[in-house]
């Protein structure tokens, strides 16, 4: 009973895991876009394409899904908006960014790894952890 458990709790955790890398490509869109529409006043999919190092064809692939989840909305050869799910998504995405990159450099790591760094375990790191993380990056 105790391996049967065991390997449940195992599956349990893969499952996360592979939840966590699927949204993680939503959550990177979201975040750019709404960098690009404050720094440019709107996010192209050319633009978008641009800074992510990947071919336009890649990024309408996954604008139509984020279409589909409510995320965003867009016309062909238009710009790509944040819906207000999208937008708070991205908000979310740029708290914990923020978070983890302070943690890490409250740890001593250079700036350019640490942003680096972050840029991944925001997507995998749970609320508590990340709780413990804020707290010890406010620490004077």
């Amino acid at each position: 009973m105790t391996d049967e458990r065991s390997a449940d709790a195992r599956a349990e955790v893969f499952q996360g895991v592979r939840e966590a890398r699927r949204n993680e490509l939503a959550e990177d869109y979201v975040e750019l876009i709404a960098d690009l529409i404050q720094e440019q006043g709107e996010a192209r999919p050319v633009d978008i394409a641009a800074r992510l190092g990947v071919r336009v064809p890649t990024v309408t692939k996954t604008l139509d899904r984020l279409a589909r989840e409510g995320l965003i909305t867009r016309a062909k050869y238009r710009s790509v908006f944040l819906t207000s799910e999208g937008s708070a998504l991205a908000l979310e995405c740029r708290r914990r960014h923020e978070i983890v990159l302070r943690f890490l450099i409250r740890l001593g790591l250079d700036p350019e790894t640490a942003e680096r760094d972050a840029e991944g375990i925001e997507h995998h790191v749970s609320e508590r952890t990340l709780a413990l993380f804020e707290s010890y990056a406010n620490r004077p």
